[in-house]
This record gives structure tokens, sequence and C-alpha cells, in this order.
């Protein structure tokens, strides 16, 4: 993992060390085909975002962060799951990662129940028993983070992802990372604005790499999203769904404030 900014080998290297004390761990086969991606006729979060291309939000729940603190107390997680299927979300994405984010799988599978959307686990995967965790509580798809992993790994885990039905969403974020899917086909593309070395965010990053996303992945810009305006913008440079997380958590309405993220859906009708 040489090059990769400290707070993400930081938050590997714990998640790996926490995993290590709940047993043996567990990693796919070296060298294994990762297999023909999911067809969203096969994947409710697929067929989900395929049906709302350039609109579709998934919208985010997660507990807190390294950069926002802790959020618990400060956010029901039910009732903001609730809230996004009742004003127009697509999807849910759901933080489960414990130590720097307070989440687990017992949250994604009340948030998956509370709101009926299909459900992202957002985790940093570095064990199969996390794939198996993330099916059983409910999840559709998991996050697969590129930087993590070479390019034969990435392949692995995509390949045990969806013979556990989950459709991985592959996030990159530079060209170092793009040049890893190539020779291979992917359900998902996501291209994360957030630069883990300094948390700046900017949606320039996701602008600048749509034109080199591979087809026919449906492409995620993630991060950063704050207005209608933006996301008219990455849906005209080819993006086809937005994950969207602080605007909706830090937001004193966050039903009213998805709404008008969705302005430019509506204005369509």
């Amino acid at each position: 993992m040489s090059g990769l900014a400290d707070i993400l080998v930081r938050i590997v290297a714990d998640r790996r060390s926490r995993l290590a004390g709940e047993g043996e761990p567990r990693r796919p086969a070296a060298g294994a085909a990762a297999g023909a991606p999911l067809a969203p006729g096969d994947n409710a979060l697929l067929s989900a975002l395929a049906l709302r291309r350039g609109t579709a939000v998934i919208a985010e729940v997660k507990m807190g962060s390294p950069r926002l603190g802790s959020l618990a107390g400060r956010l029901d997680p039910d009732r903001q799951a609730r809230q996004y299927a009742a004003n127009g979300a697509a999807a849910l994405s759901v933080v489960v990662e414990p130590d720097h984010f307070g989440g687990s799988y017992e949250l994604l599978a009340r948030c998956r129940e509370a709101s009926g959307l299909p459900a992202l686990a957002k985790d940093f995967v570095v064990d199969l028993r996390q794939l198996e965790w993330a099916r059983d509580a409910g999840a559709d798809a998991v996050l697969l983070i590129a930087a993590i992993y070479g390019a034969q790994e990435l392949r692995g885990w995509a390949a045990a992802a969806r013979r556990m039905g989950l459709a991985p969403l592959v996030e990159i974020h530079d060209r170092e990372d793009l040049a890893k899917l190539a020779g291979a086909g992917w359900e998902l593309v996501g291209v994360n604005n957030r630069d883990l070395r300094t948390f700046a965010v900017d949606i320039e990053a996701s602008l600048a790499m749509a034109a080199r996303l591979p087809e026919p992945s449906l492409k995620v810009a993630e991060s950063g999203i704050s207005s209608d305006v933006e996301i008219r913008r990455l849906a005209g440079a080819g993006f086809d769904a937005f994950l969207i997380g602080e605007a909706l958590l830090l937001a004193d309405d966050p039903a009213a404030r998805l709404r008008s993220l969705l302005a430019s859906e509506r204005a369509g009708e």
C-alpha cells in the first residue's frame, strides 16, 4: 500500500487488527478470475440506479468520521433512512466501519429495513467475513476502494462479492486507481471527490475522470455534492448516480435538502 494517504493506511491497519482479533483472516484465492459483472436485473441497487440514470441519489447514513467526529446523539439513523426513502433517494449508503466512523453491520440492517431502499455497505474490505456480514445484513452492494488493492487483488474481491450477490462499487480517485480497472468489466465505478491526503473536496476530480471511466459501468460521483446545479453538471459529464452524505447528514431538514438536490429531476418530469 505504498503511496496511500496516511489516514487510509491507518484505517486499513486498524480494520485488519480488529478482524484478526475476531478470528483467522480470510481472503479470496490468489489469481481468482473476476467473473462477469452482475446485470441490473440481478441486483436491486444496480436496477434502482439504472432506472434513474443521471438523477439517482445514493443517500448516506454514517455515525461519524475522522473529520466530523461522532454524530451519535445528533443523528437518528432510522429516521434519516426513512426520510431518504420518502423524499426521492434511489438507494442508501451506510458506513459500517466501527472504529473511525462509528458504524456497524447492525446499523446497515436497521437502515435497510427502515427505508426499504437497496443498500450499499461502505467498509474497508480486507476480509471475506465483511462481505458475508454485508450480505447477511441485507446489503445489495459493497464498496471496494481501489487504492487498497493491486489490480489482480481487486478482481478477486470483486469476484467474491459477486458470488454473494453483491455488486462491487469500485472507488477510484486518480489515474493510478483507474489503471487497475483495465481489462475487466465493472458494474459500478465511483470517483471520490475527497482527497484523502488533505480531506479537501472538489467535484472537479469527478469531472476530470468522467471521460476515462470504463463502459458500460454505471458511474457514481462521490463526496462534496451540495446542489442540484452540481448534479446537473456531473450528469452532463456522464455520471449516472451521486453519492451524497454530509450535505444531507448535517442539514437541519434532510428531507427538504434531498428534495432540493433532486430539483433538476422534478423539473424534467
